[in-house]
């Protein structure tokens, strides 16, 4: 690797290691095995640099939540159920969760810098936009190119349920929902019984 990707991959190990705030240009440095004139020539700056590296983090954690397991099908082949859909992928959120806690931590602390610089705020816009379409796609099966607005409406459901979700393991793993029960309050809430 040459310096540009050594300090992208020190830049993920810091952030998730010591956070967005707590993490410094030479903690990177140091974490890279690189110069800090290494920064502003492949970067710009130090910040620019852990934008790119928390965007980064983020689509490895997406791409690790949202991957298909071998033989996505029933046992007899039959493809399965948009709710079995739903809940397998929140098991295998919710299961990520000790692996991951660092990068779930990291985009509650991100989230609450985006008044403080503009151009990450637009940069996570456009890219809160593109994760809809995997969510929908993932959790619930709905296909973007075939139906671009009901992949938009369910992808919001999705983050929503995921944000807040996040935030409840973050505040009380103990207390906060399994898989099974959020499928089972997706019944409910579509079965009409919530009044």
């Amino acid at each position: 690797m040459g310096h540009r990707e050594d300090l992208l991959e020190g830049a993920k190990r810091c952030l998730l290691e010591k956070g967005y705030a707590r993490t410094t240009a030479r903690d990177i440095v140091a974490a890279s095995g690189t110069n800090l004139a290494s920064i502003g020539y492949h970067y710009g700056s130090k910040e620019a640099l852990l934008n790119i590296a928390f965007l980064r983090v983020t689509e490895e954690w997406g791409d690790l939540l949202t991957e298909q397991p071998d033989g996505a099908g029933d046992d007899d082949g039959a493809p399965r159920s948009p709710l079995d859909q739903f809940r397998d992928t929140w098991e295998r959120v919710i299961d990520s969760y000790g692996r991951t806690r660092s990068v779930w931590q990291l985009q509650m602390e991100v989230v609450s810098r985006i008044d403080q610089d503009p151009e990450l705020q637009k940069t996570l816009a456009g890219l809160q936009r593109e994760g809809r379409d995997g969510l929908a796609e993932n959790m619930l099966g709905i296909d973007p190119e075939a139906d671009p607005e009901k992949a938009r409406v369910a992808g919001l459901f999705c983050q929503a349920l995921l944000a807040g979700v996040m935030v409840q393991w973050l505040m009380d793993s103990e207390s906060a929902p399994s898989a099974q029960d959020l499928m089972e309050g997706l019944k409910t809430v579509l079965d009409g019984r919530v009044r």
